[in-house]
């Protein structure tokens, strides 16, 4: 899938996941030379970002638009975003690749189904970040 070029990496997110909510405060304090963006899923940016015809596809949990203009989804989207936080975290990205892609959609499929019950909603669905990332994140 292709979208416009974003000018860095941007993670869309699910605002009323538990998971995905700690899967971005994961992501913020690994990405040191803050190479990622976040939004939510159906906000501003994603609607300016992900053209409507491929907007019926996606997961509503992750989905990481690229700076090359790719759309990653499911294990992708996790994958991508721990490459570009670099440091550790692009360790652990090297690992995952060696989990066959179709496996690996299996357990992203299995988890997504399961994250509501087994990690609840944020108090806030839209909890305010700490100052000094309030401007990673985008409408």
């Amino acid at each position: 899938m292709r979208a416009p070029t974003p000018a860095v990496p941007v993670l869309f997110y699910d605002g009323g996941c538990g998971l995905c909510h700690r899967a971005v405060r994961l992501l913020l304090r690994a990405d040191r030379e803050a190479r990622l963006r976040f939004a939510p899923l159906g906000g501003e940016t994603f609607e300016a970002l992900v053209p409507r015809s491929s907007r019926a596809g996606l997961p509503d949990s992750l989905v990481l638009a690229g700076g090359d203009g790719a759309l990653h989804v499911r294990s992708a989207a996790v994958v991508e975003a721990l490459r570009v936080a670099g440091g550790p975290a692009r360790a652990a990205a090297a690992l995952a690749r060696l989990v066959p892609r179709p496996v690996a959609d299996r357990l992203y499929d299995a988890v997504a189904r399961r994250r509501r019950r087994l990690f609840g909603a944020p108090a806030d669905s839209c909890p305010v970040p700490p100052g000094r990332w309030r401007g990673r994140f985008l409408a």
